[in-house]
């Protein structure tokens, strides 16, 4: 499963997801941001699961009904914890991902809203 971490999501994480093993982009390597509705477009055509600090993919996604390839949300976790805690949600969640869910993830809960709701 690729993945491409927003520009929000710590640099650390990439370096983290890297040594796992996986395939992983980071749009704060890029010269500019192209806004969200690319951001999500680009996922999309790369196959990619997009992480994200940013709510506004969600809208994205449910509401303007944009194609994506599954969005991971973390919410509240401190720059550190990103990387460790997208590796045990990719890992734990790989399926519903796999199927276009989006996941609200904080140290404490993870909301899964499946691809059909």
């Amino acid at each position: 499963m690729k993945r491409l971490l927003d520009a929000c999501v710590w640099g650390g994480a990439l370096s983290a997801l890297l040594a796992a093993g996986h395939d992983v982009v980071w749009a704060g390597e890029w010269e500019s941001d192209p806004g969200d509705e690319e951001i999500l477009a680009l996922a999309n055509e790369q196959s990619r699961v997009l992480v994200t600090l940013d709510k506004d993919f969600g809208e994205l996604a449910v509401i303007r009904n944009r194609p994506h390839c599954g969005i991971i949300r973390l919410v509240g976790l401190s720059a550190q914890r990103q990387a460790t805690v997208s590796l045990q949600i990719i890992e734990r969640y790989s399926n519903e991902l796999s199927a276009g869910a989006l996941l609200t993830v904080s140290e404490d809960r993870v909301r899964v809203r499946s691809a059909k709701e």
